[in-house]
């Protein structure tokens, strides 16, 4: 049996309880799901109480910016390094990367991945990134994903199809937690919902409804699964020790628009500009998290490893360079030493040309020399002419475009490629497999 790290606690009642040492952590990651979607960010159109209550009972971030695509994305928070360092192309994570998976499963956790895969074909691959358990969709191959599933792969080696694939997912989910409950166990659960297609849910009330209603009851749906998950770790008496970490990983898919803070506000997948990259970011941990708490500070998905590590009192080899930087101190009420710029480069396929940007909380700077105030012109339609900016502008145009340089050279020549090379590089694969 795996040894337990406990320790006794006496409270000022001189009464005494046993909490680990090390909390549980589940990191959910919904799918095609933006900033703008959730209730408690300001969203009027669609229906997240779980969510809604998660974030008043902890923590919600203003500011978390993700990739624009799903991989990318996937690459990042796993590695906490940015995509110019490490990615390589679409579907596709580098065999030889270190994952939070490994780190987790070092510090002495059992560790469990649920969910969308699309990092590659090897079935071998989860437990090699540092997985005990898994439940994953698109593993080796894509195929249907919500009613009458396709299949997912278990780590035994069975493989379940039929039903809705959302429902298997959340049971195995559910099930992990239940048989590894005297922890410390670390889920990460990137979710199926809410990515196209937009198809009716078990609990949708017509089967012909349009896709933005679809779309809908998806959310509707992905956030009853969350609340499925918090009531297990109720019924178990684990929420006192279980981090729950909720984001999405990139903007929601540009043919929805919704109704944010008032204002129809169309999704970016894909795309560069706040509607692309800025995700929901919930943190809750009865106890430790602060109630009612909205953080204004900046977190990339790089920034996800070094958080988890901390939390779990796991340790980041020192010659792994990752870019990201840990928000576990604000987790806790305190103000950490939060970052003053995050950084996004972005080639769905890992191609050039590639695109780039640096910001703060107000202001963005890309690398072709675009300067925007994104807090008053979030669509980006009007580049600010730098020959007119406010002092204060001015500093902090100053402040990205160094930041920005820090970047300079930073992607690995043997990764530098063109389309037209990625083109012939599967073309050639594809004809040995022949």
């Amino acid at each position: 049996m795996k040894k337990r790290g406990w320790v006794v606690l006496c409270l000022a009642m001189g009464m005494t309880t046993l909490v680990q040492a090390q909390p549980n952590i589940i990191l959910i990651m919904a799918d095609d799901l933006g900033y703008e979607c959730i209730g408690a960010n300001g969203d009027s159109e669609y229906s997240t109480p779980v969510l809604d209550g998660l974030a008043e009972n902890g923590m919600r971030f203003e500011h978390c910016y993700s990739q624009p695509l799903c991989t990318p994305s996937r690459v990042k928070i796993m590695t906490g390094i940015s995509n110019v360092r490490n990615y390589i192309e679409f579907a596709l994570l580098d065999p030889n990367a270190t994952t939070f998976g490994n780190l987790m499963k070092q510090a002495g956790y059992t560790t469990a991945i649920a969910g969308k895969w699309q990092l590659g074909t090897d079935p071998a691959q989860p437990e090699k990134f540092g997985f005990d358990e898994y439940c994953l969709w698109h593993l080796p191959k894509k195929n249907s994903r919500y009613n009458n599933l396709g299949s997912l792969l278990l780590n035994t080696g069975e493989v379940l199809s039929g039903g809705y694939g959302p429902d298997k997912l959340n049971a195995f989910v559910l099930d992990f937690i239940t048989r590894h409950k005297d922890g410390p166990f670390f889920c990460y659960y990137p979710m199926l919902l809410t990515h196209a297609p937009f198809e009716p849910t078990p609990d949708s009330k017509t089967r012909d409804g349009s896709a933005h209603e679809n779309f809908a009851d998806m959310v509707t749906y992905m956030d009853k699964m969350v609340g499925q998950v918090i009531d297990r770790l109720d019924e178990l008496g684990l929420r006192e020790n279980t981090l729950v970490l909720f984001t999405g990983d990139n903007g929601t898919h540009r043919s929805l628009t919704t109704q944010f803070n008032g204002k129809p506000y169309k999704g970016g997948k894909g795309s560069m500009p706040n509607a692309g990259t800025h995700v929901p970011l919930i943190a809750n941990w009865p106890g430790t998290v602060p109630s009612s708490k909205v953080s204004q500070d900046l977190i990339e998905f790089s920034d996800f490893l070094p958080t988890l590590c901390e939390a779990a009192g796991a340790t980041v080899p020192a010659g792994l360079q990752i870019d990201g930087k840990s928000f576990f101190a604000q987790l806790k009420g305190e103000r950490g030493n939060p970052r003053k710029w995050t950084h996004c480069w972005y080639s769905s396929e890992g191609t050039e040309p590639s695109e780039e940007w640096v910001r703060n909380q107000r202001y963005k700077f890309y690398r072709d020399g675009k300067f925007y105030d994104v807090q008053n012109d979030a669509l980006e339609k009007k580049p600010l002419q730098i020959n007119q900016l406010s002092e204060q502008a001015m500093t902090v145009h100053a402040m990205l475009q160094k930041a920005l340089g820090r970047y300079a050279g930073a992607r690995p020549q043997e990764l530098i490629k063109t389309l037209d090379q990625l083109d012939t590089k599967r073309a050639k694969k594809k004809q040995k497999n022949r």
